[in-house]
């Protein structure tokens, strides 16, 4: 099980809620994925933000699945956008799907992506205990 250090006695709240650590228990798998852009399977990409934000989680979820394991066993996201203000679209897509779960997470600002269209890639670190 992980365990979650979100310490606002002694540091300064994240403004999204994010832990300021998550805690690996020993012996558990780790996980680690690619960024995950919101490209559909035929490769299309949406052009709303929001819906971009719902393939990347759709995929992710896909690939958590692919080791048995789900978004409660993410350990850190690292986000990357193309506008600062996509970060609340992030927020309210991810509260949908990890629910209570704020793991420890990055954000970045960042150029264009290289695909067209792509506003947001999300990657994560994962680990389940046996």
């Amino acid at each position: 099980m992980l365990k979650v250090h979100t310490l606002n006695d002694r540091l300064c709240p994240h403004t999204n809620n994010a832990a300021h650590g998550v805690e690996i228990p020993p012996g558990a798998r780790i996980l680690f994925t690619n960024g995950q852009v919101g490209a559909r399977q035929d490769g299309t990409v949406p052009e709303d933000l929001v819906e971009q934000f719902e393939v990347i989680f759709e995929r992710l979820g896909h690939v958590l699945a692919a080791s048995d394991m789900g978004f409660a066993d993410v350990v850190k996201l690292t986000v990357y956008v193309t506008d600062k203000a996509h970060l609340d679209a992030f927020h309210r897509v991810r509260a949908g799907h990890m629910k209570d779960h704020n793991p420890a997470a990055t954000m970045l600002v960042v150029g264009p992506f290289p695909r067209a269209g792509v506003q947001a890639e999300v990657e994560v670190v994962a680990a389940k205990a046996g």
